[in-house]
């Protein structure tokens, strides 16, 4: 018994004429009056009374109706679910995120997928780069917004794409004797105290702020660390020392912070979206394609 069968089995008991029956499916009454003929003798009953004149349902016909109708339902169903899950329109889905993301792509991320998929489950967690990429691997994420770049295995397990740019700039207690110049010569910190994150848990960013001050020719003195972009600038605010971050963190906005742009030009430190190569799942690739679309339609970063 296949589902064309229940289906043309309804369309007789709903018109009670296989002549009608046969013009609503589109096929010729002939092979309509077959397949039923086919669906008794598997059964085991007839399921409709005939005549020259006169169609009507059996007992065991009005019996398999309603379970024929039941079927049919659950087949639609089943379909339905199916192609929704096959399209990424249901499931669910993890995000890892760097705090600076929070600044800049990540709301615009959020507020798109929950309007074009809002039945999928979107967790998230704020990780640092390199425990995303170490979640990535260990497939307890599905996609992290992190900071290039990543150590060599990560790199050759992950399909990282660039999102977004922005160069760095200085972050000063508002106290601080330089905080009245407008622009900063980079080499103006040397000596002073910095606050970082720890390089093991982002090395990309960390070594391009060291590779930028060695530059310039000093290698800052680190007396502090903080984990988040939130933490380092409430440390510098607190009078722990000064740091180099991302442009975007100046929206952290601190009366006892100052931002300044830097001399010379900085690096460009970089917002990267990454997935397992292996990971083919449609909620997996419909995230992934949405942040690519929306850093696309960003204005490149100051």
């Amino acid at each position: 018994m296949e589902l064309r069968h229940l289906r043309y089995f309804l369309a007789v008991a709903e018109h009670l004429h296989f002549g009608r029956a046969a013009e609503a499916l589109g096929i010729r009454q002939p092979p309509l009056s077959q397949q039923i003929r086919a669906l008794e003798e598997e059964l085991g009953v007839p399921l409709f009374e005939r005549s020259s004149r006169h169609v009507a349902l059996t007992a065991a016909g009005e019996a398999f109706r309603d379970d024929a109708r039941l079927s049919l339902a659950h087949a639609e169903a089943a379909r339905l679910a199916a192609r929704r899950v096959g399209r990424g329109d249901t499931g669910e889905v993890a995000l890892g995120y760097v705090g600076s993301a929070t600044l800049t792509l990540l709301p615009q991320i959020l507020r798109r997928f929950r309007d074009r998929y809002p039945d999928v489950a979107l967790a998230l967690r704020e990780l640092t780069t390199t425990e995303q990429a170490r979640a990535l691997r260990a497939g307890n994420l599905d996609v992290g917004l992190l900071r290039p770049p990543l150590a060599d295995a990560d790199a050759e397990a992950l399909r990282v794409e660039p999102v977004g740019a922005e160069r760095l700039i200085a972050a000063l207690p508002a106290g601080h004797p330089l905080a009245h110049r407008r622009t900063l010569n980079v080499r103006d910190l040397a000596g002073q105290p910095f606050v970082l994150s720890p390089r093991e848990l982002g090395p990309g960013l960390h070594d391009q702020i060291l590779d930028y001050c060695r530059r310039a020719g000093f290698t800052p003195r680190v007396t502090q660390e903080a984990v988040q972009m939130q933490s380092i600038v409430a440390l510098v605010g607190g009078g722990l020392g000064v740091s180099l971050v991302p442009a975007s963190v100046s929206r952290l906005r601190r009366a006892d912070v100052v931002y300044r742009p830097l001399q010379p030009a900085t690096r460009v430190v970089h917002l990267a979206a990454a997935r397992r190569h292996s990971d083919g799942r449609p909620t997996t690739i419909n995230l992934m394609a949405l942040t690519r679309d929306l850093a696309n339609a960003r204005l490149p970063a100051a």
